[in-house]
């Protein structure tokens, strides 16, 4: 019988509503491991989530019965509705609309582990904008200013 073999690794980044600095430092890890958990709940393979106090990166092992789109927006709500039932925050809390989904090689994904443990100090050089700016052009990712996350940078 033959068997489904597949190894796919997925980067998600994606923005807080109007790029409020709302991921606070003082729960920023119990909402990284909540992300870590949902990943895992939804038999998805959780290698990296971190982020900064505007946006978060995530690195999935990303099994093929599993959409991009559909976890992502697994993992969007269950946080959203985590972060306002822990009531960290005196307004409510929600990601703004839309993510980047970036891929990457087996040879690679240890390099995106580092870079996304790492985003404190790679931020003390770089704005989010320009970030997500080199990954669109680095993945040859065609786009419309319009249409890209809010930047207040």
């Amino acid at each position: 019988m033959a068997g489904t073999f597949s190894q796919v690794y997925i980067q998600y980044v994606f923005a807080v509503k109007g790029r409020q600095n709302l991921l606070l430092k003082e729960f920023e890890e119990d909402v990284f491991k909540y992300i870590a958990g949902i990943i895992r709940e939804k038999e998805q393979k959780s290698l990296a989530v971190n982020g900064m106090p505007d946006h978060i990166h995530v690195l999935v092992g990303l099994r093929p019965a599993m959409r991009i789109s559909d976890l992502v927006r697994e993992i969007k709500n269950n946080s959203s509705n985590f972060i306002n039932e822990m009531g960290w925050l005196k307004k409510k809390f929600s990601w703004q609309e839309g993510y980047g989904a970036f891929s990457y090689s087996e040879s690679n994904y240890g390099k995106v582990i580092d870079y996304i443990k790492n985003q404190k100090q790679h931020h003390a050089k770089r704005t989010f904008q320009q970030e997500y700016m080199s990954f669109l052009r680095k993945f040859n990712i065609p786009f419309e200013d319009k249409y890209l996350f809010e930047f207040y940078d």
